[in-house]
């Protein structure tokens, strides 16, 4: 038997005997292990209240409402701190309206028709807001702006302006030219208190459009003037004085800002309140 014979176990006249391995025993794979995860302690969870965002829009008017609000003084910082503000071109470093709604937005000033920006600004400005407010005189009813005549050196073709509501639906007026500085303390803190009872008068049902001719047709033909004088008094250009305790209205001087009806105590009498309470 030669050498090779025997490598590959050949042996002369007997079979050879095959020879089988042992079986291997699988492989035992183990489940991996569950991984413990840590849970974080909880905290305890803090109750957050957000503030409505609130955005000030300023258009065509001289800026004298928004003196007037910083005429609160300190009262001021609790208007301040009670919103969010987002937008303010006098107040902040915001040029344009922020993306996203906006709770409140307080309008100031009328709309220049022949300006492509105030016009694509409050049409903007009513898609994102869910409150439109207008708040001085311009912006409620166009007070001296509807005499504008354009022609000014840096921009002639300004010659157009407009109360928002004509371009726009307005949820709510804030009259006056300007309004006095306790109104818009008022309004503000009941706007973001949800005091409707007191936004009543200011709602766009209520209020809105309102000349010294209304204090005759709703005020003293229903023989509820006091002769207090309020009317007079808050009149911006004089068109009022009181004669015999009663106002007296120059028609020429009226320029519609509906402070005197704003100022009037009786314009807002709440007679379906009172007759309920008589009718008892």
């Amino acid at each position: 038997m030669g050498l090779l014979d025997k490598i590959l176990g050949k042996t002369s006249g007997a079979p050879s005997k095959e020879v089988t391995a042992a079986p291997t025993a699988a492989p035992v794979t183990k489940a991996p292990e569950p991984v413990k995860q840590e849970v974080a302690p909880k905290k305890s969870e803090e109750v957050k209240v957000s503030k409505p965002k609130l955005a000030y829009v300023h258009l065509s008017g001289c800026t004298g409402c928004l003196i007037s609000l910083s005429d609160n003084y300190e009262k001021l910082l609790d208007v301040l701190g009670a919103v969010d503000q987002v937008y303010n071109l006098t107040l902040m470093d915001q040029r344009e309206l922020p993306e996203g709604k906006i709770d409140i937005a307080l309008v100031e000033g009328a709309v220049c028709l022949q300006d492509e920006h105030s016009v694509h600004l409050i049409k903007e400005t009513r898609e994102k807001a869910g409150l439109v407010i207008a708040y001085g005189g311009c912006a409620a009813t166009g007070c001296v702006t509807n005499f504008c005549r354009g022609g000014q050196a840096n921009q002639p073709q300004h010659e157009s302006f407009v109360p928002i509501n004509r371009v726009i639906k307005v949820d709510a007026y804030i009259p006056g030219c300007p309004p006095t500085p306790e109104i818009i303390y008022n309004v503000a803190i009941a706007a973001v208190t949800g005091d409707m009872e007191y936004l009543q008068p200011f709602l766009a049902d209520k209020g809105g459009y309102a000349c010294g001719c209304d204090l005759f047709t709703k005020i003293v033909e229903n023989g509820l003037c006091i002769g207090c004088g309020t009317c007079a008094s808050s009149c911006p250009t004089r068109a009022l004085e009181m004669q015999f305790g009663r106002p007296s209205l120059n028609n020429t001087r009226c320029v519609k800002c509906g402070a005197c009806s704003a100022a009037c105590p009786r314009s807002f009498l709440p007679v379906s309140q009172i007759e309920k309470k008589l009718m008892v």
